[in-house]
Parts: C-alpha cells; sequence; structure tokens
C-alpha cells in the first residue's frame, strides 16, 4: 500500500472534484492520505475529508497563517479540538506546525515571534496528547531542532513524526532522524536540477523516508507550469495519485524497486505516525 503521508484533500482546489481525486487515488493504489489542517478553521474540514477517504487528519496552525486568527484564541481552539477527538483513531499528530525564514511577509521580528511561541505552545500540546507532529520546515530545521531538543533535554520528548518537504543539510536531516523523525519526499525531488533533495534521497538511512504529495502543492515535474502558463489559465494542480509515480524517482536514486520502495517507506510512514496502523487492516 502506498501512503501519502502529506495531502491537503480538503483544501478548496478540490471543492469541485474531491470524489473523483479520492477514487483516482484508490486506482492507483494509494490506499491512506494524512491530512493536515493549517489553522483553526479548518480542523473541521480537515477531519470531514479524512473521514470521505478513509484516512487520517492531524490538527495543527501553520506558520502561514499564524496571524489569520488571535493567538491565544488559535491555541484554545487546538487544545479544545485535540480533547474533543483524541479518542477518533483518524487523529494521529498535531500539524501542520513549524517555522517558515523564506516568505517575506513573515520575516519582520513581530512575526517571527508568533511564530515560535505557536510552535513551542503546539510541541507541549503533542507532548501532553502524546501525539506526534508534522513539520514544516523552510529555512527554519535549526529553530525547529532547538525546541525540540529542549524538550528532550527536560525529559518530555516530542513522540517523533514527520519533517515535510525536507530541503536541509545532510548535517540537519541526521539531526531529526536521531530525535526520532522520518523526512518526507515528494514532487520536488522529481525535477533534475533538485540536486540536493535527491542527494538525500539516495544517501538517508532505508528507516528515515516516507513519501508525501503535499497535494495540491508541489507538483512533480511532469505537472509543473510556469508562472506565466498559469497567468494563462492552465493547471499544475497535484493528486494524491501522482504518489506511485513520484516514488519511481525514489526507486531510480536509491537503485532498488518500486516495490521495495512502498513496502519501505509505508512501514516508516507507520513508524513514524504509530496510529496509521490501524487505518491500514
Amino acid at each position: 500500500m502506498w501512503i501519502d503521508t502529506h495531502c491537503h484533500l480538503d483544501a478548496p482546489e478540490f471543492d469541485a472534484d474531491r470524489a473523483e481525486v479520492i477514487q483516482r487515488a484508490r486506482d492507483a493504489g494509494v490506499g491512506l492520505l494524512v491530512i493536515p489542517a493549517v489553522s483553526p478553521a479548518t480542523f473541521g474540514t480537515a477531519r470531514a475529508a479524512a473521514m470521505q477517504c478513509g484516512g487520517a487528519y492531524a490538527l495543527g496552525i501553520h506558520p502561514l497563517y499564524v496571524r489569520d486568527t488571535p493567538e491565544q484564541e488559535a491555541l484554545a481552539g487546538l487544545a479544545q479540538a485535540l480533547q474533543a477527538w483524541r479518542d477518533d483513531p483518524r487523529l494521529v499528530a498535531v500539524g501542520e506546525i513549524g517555522l517558515d525564514y523564506f516568505v517575506p511577509d513573515l520575516q519582520d521580528e513581530g512575526s517571527k515571534a508568533l511564530q515560535e511561541r505557536l510552535y513551542v505552545a503546539q510541541l507541549e500540546l503533542a507532548v501532553a496528547h502524546g501525539l506526534p507532529v508534522i513539520l514544516h520546515v523552510r529555512r527554519s530545521a535549526d529553530g525547529l531542532l532547538k525546541h525540540l531538543r529542549r524538550l528532550r533535554e527536560a525529559g518530555r520528548p516530542v513522540p517523533g513524526g514527520i519533517a515535510h518537504a525536507f530541503n536541509g543539510s545532510e548535517q540537519q536531516a541526521m539531526a531529526f532522524v536521531e530525535l526520532g523523525f522520518k523526512l518526507g519526499f515528494g514532487g520536488a525531488m522529481t525535477f533534475d536540477r533538485a540536486l540536493q533533495i535527491r542527494r538525500l534521497a539516495a544517501s538517508l538511512p532505508d528507516g528515515a523516508l516516507v513519501l508525501e504529495t503535499d497535494a495540491p502543492d508541489i507538483p512533480p515535474h511532469w505537472l509543473y507550469q510556469t508562472a506565466e502558463a498559469r497567468a494563462q489559465g492552465q493547471r499544475s494542480r497535484n493528486e494524491p495519485a501522482e504518489l506511485p509515480r513520484i516514488a519511481m524517482t525514489l526507486a531510480q536514486v536509491r537503485a532498488c524497486t518500486l516495490q521495495q520502495v512502498e513496502s519501505l517507506t509505508a512501514a516508516n510512514a507507520i513508524r513514524a505516525l504509530p496510529r496509521l496502523s490501524a487505518l491500514t487492516h
């Protein structure tokens, strides 16, 4: 079974044909989707999409959405949802959470401080609920690692999870692995010019890798459209059905079979998000 460990199936881009997208994923052999929420406004839609596709969901406040809801209101809403749905077997993680040091609008000191406060508070909630986390990592690996290490040293370790769309250094990658994390690889890996991502995909230990699409985002090279083409109405929407073809790149760079990649990454996904185990049967 293929497992897409990061798919925003609840996004508006899928409103017109969500059922067809789910069927295409099933036809492609993608048996399980993990749908991370990005803000309190999407907690319900992520859960509903997971139920519709028979998949899983995570609850969190994405760093790009930290200004959408007042800080304390957002954290209270997350705490309430985690408590209300704590016994839902489809709730598998706290996420998508993290830090984004790439988007220009979030690089002033106030935005950075807000991102960090929300990230730390959500790590604390994950520890309290015994849930792994799904991390947004964009030019922010060292900042994310700092707080994960601090909690471990305090005797309250975060129970692992996934560093989504990882594109850091090998040293940073191994630091996440040492803390019990898997690293997510998806459409970006399919581009010939993605040399660093491909090097990591080829060299990391077998137990470090999971697959994802981030649909509708991060399309693989065969779906990519330039900004000019998109302005003319051409679509570059990614879908979970693309996962097996994306996986072919991983098989190529690791010199193994597609079946080996399928087995390996599915097993790693379950290790990263243990509640997935009950959903795979």
